[in-house]
């Protein structure tokens, strides 16, 4: 039996064959609830070294925003792939992460006493982590970190319970002023607010309930007393680019500074989006870790480019299938997360498909791609939507929805992968390089719904001797006459697969730019 053939059984059966003791990333855990009456979900992160030693880890709780859920951190925020490597530089020690389903809570009890999420968190879940994981079960040793939503969350919970959390970091804290919170939209404000913290209809001062000043940062912080929160050690970071957040974060910072009370606080370049809170995690996680260790703050890292050691050579283990070849992410033998995909669509050799592997894999450990798995199909594929899609979400641990599938293709690989795309939410972007574009289908199609269409975004590469100038250029003018987004790119030369694999750092990140947007 050749090593292809016993590797392709091996990957076909890995995930059912993991003991679960063996697996240090998850998602779609649970925990039964008698509070709320039904299963929370949770994700996990444990350490690199949790199996191998019998060594208690503190713990890092990350709570996610409005909409999203307990996978957003794990998926979005590319957390492993920042903290193994900070952990192995001894950037930050070891941490367990847990990423909990927080619905759209705020992480509190709503008013009405109808769904008491707080209480769930702390008299359920942080005990049930502490039984059934290796923790350091005490106040110094567990911290919030949050975004959005999820940073009213990082800081509502140490305020209301200094016994449990004494270390928060959020980040673009979903906060508002007395004066901002009395002047919101009803609708939205009735939906986000009012339905918390009671005032549902109400506009003006009457908004400000008790319950609304009980939970309120700005109404915690002006308390005579603030002896309870003397162990509180806090870092904000809100970007420049914020609107009614720039303002409430602000003020709150100077109310602190107003107040003597020890923090932390940043303004970035940025604005409301994972690309900006991914970029927190070094400093964030730093002063974490610092804070666990009883240390005083470092300062935080004024280069926060990638570390050029983390470029080393991945054996590429491409497996050949019957339909299609993948490539699986390096970790993914050591979690049961879901990944996103992307299928490249070309007459492509086998070295080729290796030089590929290598651009994927080299982007990953650098952290500019997330982890992912990647499929190479023949450039005339014509069953991708009926028949390998099924087959990859069913074979292997792919992340559902056309927001996590993305195409690439290759010249004639890429009249397949356009007509592919043109399918409404099928796929969350394609590229194309020196494709012959079908350029009456993409009218059509656009025809037939813009809105659908502007959902999958495009990139046409090309070169200036290509053959297919005509259809590449009329495509990009037909796109622009129509304001639809895409990306545009005409190079020198005559094309070819060097050209094609020296473009794909910059079409990758393009990929990746969507699925992560």
């Amino acid at each position: 039996m050749s090593k292809k053939v016993i590797l392709y059984i091996l990957l076909c059966c890995a995930a059912p064959s993991f003991a679960q003791t063996d697996i240090r990333i998850q998602e779609g855990l649970s925990m039964k609830s008698k509070i709320l009456g039904q299963d929370i979900k949770y994700s996990i992160i444990l350490p690199k070294d949790y199996y191998s030693t019998q060594k208690a880890y503190p713990v890092v709780y990350l709570l996610h925003g409005l909409g999203d859920d307990e996978s957003s951190w794990l998926e979005y925020g590319r957390v492993t792939q920042y903290t193994d490597g900070a952990v192995k530089r001894g950037e930050i020690q070891p941490m367990i992460y847990i990423m909990p389903q927080g619905f759209r809570t705020y992480y509190v009890n709503d008013f009405a006493g109808k769904f008491m999420y707080q209480d769930m968190f702390v008299k359920e879940l942080v005990p049930f982590i502490d039984k059934k994981y290796r923790t350091i079960p005490n106040t110094e040793h567990r911290a919030t970190m949050g975004y959005s939503m999820g940073g009213y969350g990082a800081l509502i919970l140490p305020l209301k319970h200094p016994e449990v959390f004494t270390v928060s970091v959020p980040l673009s804290i979903s906060v508002r002023t007395d004066e901002q919170y009395k002047t919101e939209d009803g609708s939205e404000w009735d939906e986000q607010w009012g339905r918390l913290f009671g005032g549902v209809g109400l506009t003006g001062e009457p908004r400000l309930t008790d319950y609304y000043k009980q939970h309120s940062p700005f109404h915690i912080f002006k308390e005579q007393d603030l002896s309870k929160l003397k162990g509180l050690k806090l870092y904000i970071d809100n970007g420049d680019d914020e609107y009614t957040l720039a303002r409430s974060n602000e003020e709150l910072h100077m109310l602190l500074r107003d107040r003597n009370f020890p923090h932390e606080f940043r303004v970035r370049n940025g604005g409301h989006q994972f690309s900006y809170w991914r970029e927190a995690l070094p400093n964030g996680l730093r002063f974490i870790s610092d804070a666990f260790e009883g240390k005083p703050y470092r300062g935080d890292i004024k280069d926060l480019s990638n570390d050029s050691e983390a470029a080393v050579v991945v054996k590429n283990e491409i497996v050949e299938r019957e339909q299609y070849d993948v490539l699986l992410p390096v970790e993914y033998e050591s979690t049961l997360r879901l990944y996103p995909v992307v299928y490249f669509l070309g007459d492509f050799d086998q070295q080729t498909k290796n030089r590929i592997a290598s651009n994927v894999n080299l982007g990953i450990q650098t952290d500019a791609l997330p982890p992912l798995i990647t499929i190479f199909l023949k450039e005339d594929q014509k069953d991708l939507i009926t028949s390998i899609i099924p087959s990859v979400e069913k074979e292997y641990r792919a992340r559902s929805g056309y927001r996590f599938r993305a195409l690439i293709g290759f010249e004639k690989g890429g009249v397949a992968a356009l007509k592919y795309a043109l399918t409404p939410l099928t796929f969350t972007s394609c590229a194309l390089f020196d494709s012959p574009i079908d350029n009456e289908g993409l009218k059509q199609a656009i025809s037939q719904g813009k809105k659908e269409l502007g959902r999958t975004w495009l990139y046409i590469a090309t070169v200036d001797k290509s053959k297919n100038y005509q259809t590449n250029g009329n495509a990009h003018l037909l796109l622009r006459d129509e304001d639809i987004y895409h990306e545009y790119r005409v190079q020198e030369g005559l094309g070819g697969i060097d050209w094609f694999i020296n473009d794909l750092t910059e079409v990758l990140n393009f990929t990746q730019r969507k699925i992560h947007r």
